[in-house]
């Protein structure tokens, strides 16, 4: 996919591979920042504080992102009746 094409250019079966791509993706970025969020409370609790905490925070806006843009290839996929 590149960079600046619309949805509305990309053919369906491009728009069905990204919306799978960013969607596993997008799974394993929240799983993993989860786990690390859940790893890191536990080291501020057994060690005291952690500057690890704010990764978690730092990476979330990218799972944002990445579900606003699955939510936008729904609605391409939609309005092509599929």
């Amino acid at each position: 996919m590149a960079k600046d094409q619309p949805l509305a250019e990309m053919s369906t079966d491009e728009l069905i591979k990204n919306q799978k791509r960013i969607t596993f993706m997008t799974s394993i970025l929240g799983g993993m920042l989860i786990l690390l969020l859940g790893l890191t409370i536990q080291t501020w609790i057994n060690n005291g504080r952690s500057p690890l905490i704010a990764v978690p925070f730092a990476l979330a806006p990218i799972v944002v992102i990445n579900i606003k843009k699955i939510n936008a290839i729904k609605q391409e996929l939609k309005s092509r009746g599929i």
